[in-house]
């Protein structure tokens, strides 16, 4: 039976670290990396976690690519601080790592929780995440935000949920958006992608209507709506900002 390292990378996630850990206590070990926190966090960890290291901040990619590295196991289940594994998702890994598996990696349903229940609508659901992994066989890649891993083999889907507590109100929602969206363009202008002022107008509204009729954000009643109108935002501001990236580039009139 592979035995399974459940590794987290964290800063300053004093107020979610424990209970993550917790979530993870039947892993065979526990590894967790921070990244220089200033609010406790690893000695939170400590309690729980066979191994804790404080390593500066290379990117999401590299610090988890390390904690891969420093893992025991060859089979990693990566978690993020605001994340939980369910009972129910802990008794599938087990199932399915209780023979070596043909999957090289697995997909992970995760579900999120805002505006006072659980979002299973919109872009946000599935959501299917690539985090139980053999290391032999998977890397993550080097986007500077939706990292991911790219695995070399067969990839097989679990089906119970993994929980994801991802914001605290809206304002949380509004800076996570501001965050993400400025990283996103400028990958998106390394890439070499151009916007263009259509672009800016159609996307957002084709976004909205994706997330809350196709993708059912009408039946979750008014946190549905706030959902679609924020991810249409999202999609709006990152493509504002790679026609600012772009703008700045031009040569004055």
């Amino acid at each position: 039976m592979p035995k399974v390292t459940a590794t987290l990378i964290v800063r300053n996630e004093a107020a979610h670290v424990e209970a993550a850990l917790d979530s993870v206590r039947w892993a065979d070990e526990i590894l967790v990396i921070d990244s220089e926190s200033t609010d406790g966090t690893p000695d939170l960890a400590r309690r729980v976690a066979d191994h804790v290291y404080v390593r500066p901040w290379p990117g999401y990619s590299a610090q988890k690519n390390l904690a891969a590295e420093l893992a025991s196991n060859d089979w990693i289940l990566s978690l993020d601080a605001d994340e939980r594994v369910t009972p129910a998702l802990a008794d599938e890994i087990r199932t399915a790592l209780s023979t070596e598996p043909t999957a090289r990696g697995f997909r992970i349903p995760r579900v999120t929780r805002h505006l006072g229940r659980w979002i299973r609508s919109t872009d946000w659901y599935p959501d299917y995440q690539l985090r139980l992994y053999d290391r032999r066989a998977g890397r993550w890649n080097g986007r500077a935000v939706h990292e991911s891993v790219t695995v070399s083999g067969l990839v097989a889907r679990l089906h119970a949920e993994l929980e994801h507590h991802a914001y605290r109100d809206l304002a949380h929602h509004l800076e996570t958006i501001q965050r993400y969206t400025t990283l996103s363009a400028r990958e998106l202008d390394a890439a070499g992608r151009r916007v263009s002022a259509l672009a800016l107008l159609a996307h957002p509204p084709l976004a909205f209507l994706r997330n809350y009729v196709l993708r059912g954000g009408v039946r979750d009643g008014a946190p549905g709506l706030v959902i679609s109108v924020m991810n249409s935002y999202y999609v709006f501001l990152k493509h504002a900002k790679l026609w600012e990236l772009q703008r700045r580039r031009q040569p004055p009139a």
